[in-house]
């Protein structure tokens, strides 16, 4: 999702080589899955890269502060380099508490929850394999979660 990231150009693509999935985190959420199964079963996909990257906004906050957040107010908030705050208060809604936000406390654990949650779906085929990468935003290397990759090994 981060703007910053252009993925086909750290990986080396052209237009048309790979079908991109963003969202918040590169989290393997229930839409991720649904469109690498579409990938896959109607387009023809081989292979599959679940890749994070450093200094992910996601590793800014958990699921209790956001849903406290949007708990008091709705609006945009603050960050201070260390902390949220709502620069407003009140007309919050309780629902943000109910969400799972797919935060990140840990990248490469994460990248690895990600691929283990792909391979162990039942609606992803065996013989797909699945490898785990962190992107260095500042270094601009694509370095491999050997533990994610070998846990997104193809079973043939």
């Amino acid at each position: 999702m981060d703007a910053r990231l252009d993925p086909a150009k750290y990986a080396g693509l052209s237009e048309g080589d790979a079908h991109v999935i963003r969202n918040a985190g590169g989290r393997a959420s229930d839409d991720a899955i649904r469109s690498l199964v579409i990938s896959h079963k109607l387009l023809g996909t081989k292979e599959w890269f679940v890749i994070h990257h450093t200094n992910c906004g996601m590793e800014l906050f958990s699921d209790e502060i956001i849903g406290d957040l949007l708990e008091d107010n709705l609006e945009t908030a603050a960050f201070d380099g260390a902390t949220w705050s709502n620069p407003k208060h009140g007309n919050g809604c309780a629902h943000g508490q109910f969400i799972k936000w797919h935060t990140i406390s840990d990248n490469e654990r994460s990248v690895v929850q990600d691929v283990r949650r792909i391979r162990e779906h039942p609606l992803v085929a065996g013989h797909i394999p699945i490898y785990g990468y962190i992107y260095d935003v500042k270094t601009g290397r694509i370095n491999e979660v050997e533990t994610a990759t070998e846990a997104g090994r193809a079973i043939v």
